[in-house]
């Protein structure tokens, strides 16, 4: 008899958080778009133009953080969930906490600095569009390391256990008796993600936003590649945002902490491979995997047929929607590496990886490796075996994602199994790879 539950477990982060998010992206890209009308209108001093440069950029995060957060303490009250660690019967008075909140600050203090000394010495975050990312952080260390005394004391007095993994790391580095290595490690894996992946996804709104904001969709409506590669920019755009988000509100209150960060060597090693300064040709690099040479990309070989392009159009548009969609999906818990609850709902219904799953396809679908305008054979075999590569590393970074998560949650274990059950394309996939399997002998005695 099959274990899985019959009914699909439940996510920890409601529908509606990701929803509101993006429409409040929205709106202030609605804002920004018309910007010179309403500066005109309200007699607002300044040039009359659309906002898109990198400040408004960053302002878009609080438009898109604020009615996630509103909703999740209003609407789905995350702050009283037991997964919070916190209880806000006990109200400890702060002296009975300061010793273990002072402990902790240090904890936090030297982290920072570990990380800040990590940014000056990697020369890729001084050149190009990081410069931008080490401005805001700059800008932002002062407040966050002033504003993080009173935060610590004042969740300390509710926290069920305050000596969390930061405590572990402050009471290593002062000498304080209890602290454990496994904690620090655990510590340390956190921050290494959200320094490593925030640094990034700040890097990398500007651009996006711009060219969302300065679009001009009624001009692209009439040719079925511009317009899709709009669309692709406003997909991509609320993909960074929401991702943004999360990686900088790993707040407890809001039941968005991360609880523990991927222990495998192996998935740290697959991650870091698909993003700067590590990448191996999953960005369009020209170097080790890449695999874009001579190729003309579908619009190239689709130009002769009207019907093919707007079809493989609608085709890519979709395949960049799911992919954002599965972003919007986590709200504001989105990041890698990480578990930060188990997520059901959306396109995790159907597949335990919608967004790798959608991004390798529209990387096959949008290049069409097997195709080359030089006619080369070599390049069409490099360019088809590198992107194998890639969608091979993919897989892998969701193994380890997933044994990662199996070992930290049965609600986790039960959705896992549902999903062999009942979900359509991992369902689907099971079935053409047991198909695709070999079957072993069966050997007869001799009669």
């Amino acid at each position: 008899m099959s274990s899985a539950p019959s009914v699909r477990p439940r996510s920890d982060v409601s529908t509606a958080v990701g929803l509101v998010g993006v429409a409040g992206l929205f709106v202030w890209i609605a804002v920004c778009r018309n910007w010179a009308l309403i500066a005109e209108a309200l007699a607002i001093p300044g040039p009359r133009a659309p906002m898109s440069g990198p400040y408004a950029a960053v302002a878009t995060l609080l438009f898109t953080s604020l009615p996630m957060i509103a909703w999740s303490l209003a609407v789905d009250k995350v702050h009283r969930r037991p997964s919070t660690g916190i209880d806000w019967r006990l109200e400890r008075r702060m002296r009975d906490v300061l010793r273990v909140s002072v402990t902790k600050v240090v904890g936090l203090w030297a982290t920072w600095a570990a990380i800040g000394f990590f940014y000056c010495v990697g020369r890729w975050y001084w050149d190009g569009q990081y410069l931008f990312a080490m401005e805001v952080i700059g800008v932002f260390a002062v407040p966050m390391v002033l504003l993080s005394v009173p935060y610590v004391i004042w969740l300390d007095r509710y926290l069920v256990d305050p000596r969390d993994s930061a405590w572990h790391f402050g009471a290593m580095l002062i000498g304080r008796e209890g602290w454990e290595s496994g904690q620090v490690a655990k510590h340390w894996r956190a921050w290494a993600i959200k320094g490593f992946f925030g640094a990034f996804m700040i890097s990398i709104l500007p651009p996006g936003f711009a060219a969302v904001v300065e679009a001009d969709y009624l001009a692209a409506a009439a040719d079925p590649v511009r317009l899709a590669q709009t669309l692709f920019e406003t997909l991509f755009l609320v993909d960074v945002q929401i991702g943004t988000v999360g990686y900088l509100l790993t707040l407890r209150p809001l039941d968005a902490h991360i609880r523990s960060g991927n222990p495998f060597l192996a998935g740290w090693v697959a991650a870091l491979m698909c993003y700067p300064p590590l990448v191996w040709g999953t960005m369009g690099r020209a170097d080790v995997m890449g695999y874009e040479a001579a190729i003309g990309g579908w619009g190239y070989w689709l130009a002769g047929s009207a019907p093919l392009l707007w079809a493989w159009a609608a085709l890519l548009v979709f395949l960049t929607a799911v992919y954002a969609w599965a972003t919007v999906a986590f709200g504001i818990r989105f990041s890698n590496l990480t578990y930060r609850g188990v997520i059901t709902h959306g396109p995790y219904r159907y597949t335990r990886h919608p967004a790798y799953l959608s991004k390798n396809l529209f990387w096959w679908c949008s290049t069409l490796p097997f195709l080359v305008t030089n006619g080369s054979m070599t390049d069409m075999v490099r360019n088809t075996v590198m992107l194998s590569l890639v969608s091979g590393i993919y897989y892998w970074r969701a193994r380890t994602e997933e044994a990662h998560l199996m070992a930290e949650d049965p609600n986790y274990r039960a959705y896992h199994a549902w999903m062999a059950e009942h979900a359509l394309i991992t369902r689907s996939m099971a079935m053409l790879s047991r198909i695709a399997r070999p079957r072993p002998a069966v050997l007869h005695p001799a009669e």
